[in-house]
């Protein structure tokens, strides 16, 4: 029962569409045991759910480079401006002369990460936009990604821990 919760909330969350529930056939024939080894053998099986890969997190900061029709966005420049803006910053902090927290309070577009220098504190995978948490995962501690186009903007990622 435990397994068929988390199937169903890993559904929910994350849009998993091979987690699916027995058919009704394969539960009418759950009695007769053969029957029902047969059929499982030959039905493509769902990958075992990780009961604890929610419990995986990660820390990262951000910069949120946003334009005008991102989601909760406020920003007047258009959607290239926001991208060339956001390749500038990431070669300002690769090339080793601004930062990371510092290019966040001054340009994020993201109010509440720009007041702590980026931060987000710590978050598992499920909790932010696909795109995102790919990167965040993807990324050792210390490590800044590219830039990672959302329905927010255009991030820049470092993973803190």
């Amino acid at each position: 029962m435990t397994r068929l919760c988390f199937a169903v909330a890993c559904l929910a969350v994350s849009g998993c569409a091979d987690l699916t529930a027995p058919s009704a056939s394969s539960r009418s024939q759950a009695g007769d045991a053969p029957a029902a080894a047969k059929q499982a053998a030959q039905q493509p099986t769902a990958p075992a759910a990780d009961p604890n890969a929610r419990l995986n997190k990660v820390r990262a900061s951000h910069v949120l480079v946003a334009y005008q029709g991102s989601a909760r966005s406020q920003a007047t420049r258009s959607k290239d401006e926001a991208k060339q803006l956001a390749e500038g910053l990431l070669n300002r902090l690769r090339g080793g002369g601004a930062k990371f927290e510092d290019v966040a309070k001054q340009h994020s577009d993201d109010p509440s990460a720009k007041a702590r220098g980026g931060d987000l504190g710590a978050f598992d995978r499920f909790t932010m936009t696909k795109p995102f948490a790919d990167a965040a995962f993807g990324l050792d501690v210390g490590q800044l990604s590219g830039v990672v186009e959302t329905e927010f903007g255009f991030h820049i990622i470092k993973r803190t821990e």
